[in-house]
């Protein structure tokens, strides 16, 4: 059984699902043992924020919230993308450069037709 080279790798898979789920077998055994159960009202009520929900939760929003979202994460991609292009910046190529250029115009191009269609704008 130890000459198999998996045998690591179930020891190591079996303590993950053991480090998971003890401490919810604990908190389930504890509950089960200690805590008494008295569903009343109260207890069952919907609670959220110490306020009592009135009306219709459904609120519909305007969808420019979901744009400028959008562009953000774009932007904050961009960002993840650049990082690792600035630090081995000496060591690159001109290819390598070429290909940063043509994909941090390819963003401003996007940027641009956004502005031009008036997503950016919040009124």
């Amino acid at each position: 059984m130890m000459t198999n080279p998996y045998f690591a790798l179930a020891i190591l898979f079996l303590a993950a699902l053991g480090f998971g789920l003890g401490p919810l077998g604990l908190a389930w055994l504890w509950a089960r043992c200690f805590s008494p159960a008295k569903p009343n009202a109260v207890k069952n009520a919907i609670y959220e924020c110490g306020l009592e929900s009135r009306g219709d939760a459904w609120v519909q929003f305007r969808s420019a919230y979901y744009l400028y979202a959008i562009i953000f994460l774009i932007f904050d991609v961009e960002t993840v993308f650049l990082l690792p292009f600035a630090v081995a910046f000496t060591g690159l190529g001109a290819a390598a450069c070429l290909a940063m250029l043509v994909f941090v115009l390819m963003l401003v191009e996007g940027l641009a037709w956004a502005w031009a269609k008036g997503i950016l704008t919040w009124a």
